[in-house]
């Protein structure tokens, strides 16, 4: 059951990859842990995936919340997908319905979410040549995906 949990979690991973590259296929290292472990696979990326990403845009929707956002990338050189978009909240309230400023009962939150990626390790050679082999450790990231209108909440003293 691991093995295949690991085996999706690095699918999703390669869809993430796919999003960001134009490439369509990228070779994984599985590691330690499975039955394949030193073998590498290659991952062939469906290409419909980008358009149901796209389909629609995160502005719109971060432009129409009672808590808006706004985006900011995050970039790493050794990491896949090598640019992650973190949203920021606008206000520290949310938006009135009727209009007129933010509503002091509400607090906008922001929404965070784990996701997969991949970090870039230069492979150790026996004989010390420097070589471009690299592996890829598969790790997580918890980023900020939007923001939410939530009652405050209150402690009471005592």
């Amino acid at each position: 059951m691991q093995k295949v949990l690991r085996a999706l979690l690095v699918l999703g991973l390669a869809t993430l990859l796919h999003a960001t590259r134009k490439c369509q296929a990228v070779s994984v290292q599985l590691d330690q842990g499975t039955s394949l472990q030193g073998r590498t696979v290659r991952l062939v990326l469906d290409p419909s995936v980008r358009s149901q990403i796209a389909s629609m845009s995160a502005s719109t929707i971060a432009n129409m919340s009672l808590s808006p956002w706004t985006y900011r990338e995050s970039c790493v050189a050794s990491r896949l997908p090598r640019q992650i978009a973190h949203a920021q909240c606008l206000t520290s309230g949310c938006l009135s319905l009727q209009g007129g400023g933010e509503d002091a009962a509400l607090v906008a939150k922001p929404i965070k979410y784990q996701v997969l990626v991949l970090h870039r390790v230069p492979r150790q050679r026996h004989n010390n040549k420097r070589g471009r082999k690299y592996h890829f450790r598969l790790a997580t990231e918890v980023i900020t995906v939007g923001c939410t209108c939530v009652r405050p909440s209150v402690i009471p003293q005592q």
